[in-house]
């Protein structure tokens, strides 16, 4: 089995718009929240979410490309643009049909069906934009970067809400290890803070009806209310290991295991027991060969959403027993909230660049303890320790199951 090695990261959050100033507020504490200004939510129970600052597609690309895209697949290309350049390829020395795309949207452009519709509700069926389905598809972040990029490779987008993103990797990383491509680009893009967006999620009782910015995403807190909307794209580059070699890349960390499982339960929630997501860290951890107490890192799913956080917290303790106690478990999502089908691929890359500094970033907002959620969650502060794993779980609706474990790079 070929080992698989990350070379290149690029992201676009609420708290930058690329790794370095992504890293930057994951370190510092910060959060991307604050009132929604895409729409007008005066009738809305949702008013906060972590909306993307200053994006301009143009800046990253051609301007009648960016046209002929909506923002989940600009996100996604811009991301891949700087995860690219930072891996050094040079597509102009490598067989292209060896260099492949797994991108994921969870939704893909729900602008595009409130904007058509519109137009079809008011002005009939010929008015509709003939490149209205392109422009709402999911699968056209991962077709927008193959076709920016010149990547000719497998092109696949797997959609597994809330998993798409890690899912991708995962896939991506396997295409590696059985010799279907020597490099992947990686990764999930979503913008869904719209109104039906928000009005169906919220319909859903999923997101917070917090209006405190500082209180809103809160995982594993015990007053928490529910998920907080959020956007952007994290694209990584994996590559074989003696390819990365020979052309002198710079090893960020090496994915050494990847699960897979599904709940079977139900369409929201997660299995109450937690068994699911268990099995599915446990095969990840398995396939790296390790034992279960080498593990001491978990970013979580933590969406701040009741089931979710208790569920994840009993799946953790299933599979790791006592060692659960001595690990340390934190949740990105307590910066950036949920970046759906977009939010394993910017964990990951949280993950990597936590590998590469020997620091875990706080589990922000946390304030009061949940006797059922009683594991230690990085809260108060970071805390500065040698990171040799780290392992990312991302859990969907649907009873999707997701895990990527990551290494510390040693050659």
């Amino acid at each position: 089995m070929r080992r698989v090695v990350v070379t290149g990261m690029g992201a676009i959050t609420p708290l930058g718009l690329n790794v370095e100033e992504f890293w930057n507020g994951l370190k510092e504490g910060r959060h991307g929240f604050g009132e929604i200004t895409k729409f007008d939510t005066s009738d809305y129970k949702v008013h906060l979410a972590a909306e993307v600052k200053g994006f301009q597609g143009k800046d990253y690309m051609d301007f009648k490309a960016a046209k002929r895209m909506e923002l989940f697949c600009q996100y996604a290309v811009a991301a891949a643009k700087e995860a690219l350049e930072q891996s050094g390829i040079d597509m102009e020395q490598e067989d292209p049909f060896m260099v492949g795309c797994s991108i994921g949207s969870g939704i893909g452009s729900l602008q595009t069906v409130e904007r058509e519709h519109k137009k079809l509700m008011e002005k009939g069926p010929s008015r509709v934009n003939p490149l209205m389905v392109p422009l709402m598809i999911s699968n056209m972040a991962a077709g927008n970067v193959s076709i920016q990029f010149g990547l000719k490779g497998k092109s696949i987008n797997v959609v597994t809400a809330c998993a798409s993103g890690t899912h991708c990797i995962g896939e991506a990383y396997r295409t590696i290890q059985f010799g279907d491509a020597d490099v992947m680009v990686a990764g999930g893009a979503e913008s869904c803070i719209t109104p039906v967006g928000v009005a169906g999620f919220s319909a859903l009782t999923a997101l917070s009806n917090s209006t405190d910015p500082d209180r809103c995403s809160i995982p594993f807190d015990k007053e928490r209310d529910g998920f907080v909307m959020g956007e952007g794209a994290g694209i990584v580059v994996l590559e074989e290991l003696e390819h990365a070699k020979k052309r002198g890349a710079t090893i960020l960390a090496e994915v050494v295991g990847y699960g897979a499982t599904s709940d079977a339960y139900h369409i929201t929630s997660p299995i109450e027991d937690g068994s699911g997501a268990a099995r599915c860290m446990e095969n990840a951890v398995k396939e790296a060969g390790i034992a279960l107490d080498d593990v001491m890192y978990i970013n979580a799913h933590g969406t701040s959403t009741h089931h979710n956080d208790l569920f994840e917290t009993r799946a953790i303790k299933k599979v790791f027993g006592d060692h659960a106690k001595e690990m340390k478990i934190n949740s990105t999502k307590s910066m950036i909230g949920h970046l759906l089908g977009a939010a394993g691929a910017v964990e990951f890359i949280a993950c990597v660049k936590e590998i590469e500094n020997n620091y875990l970033h706080e589990t922000v907002g946390y304030q009061v303890a949940d006797e059922e959620c009683d594991l230690d969650y990085v809260t108060g502060h970071g805390v500065e320790t040698e990171v040799k794993y780290a392992l990312s779980n991302s859990l969907g609706f649907g009873g999707h199951n997701a895990s990527l474990l990551l290494k510390k790079y040693e050659g």
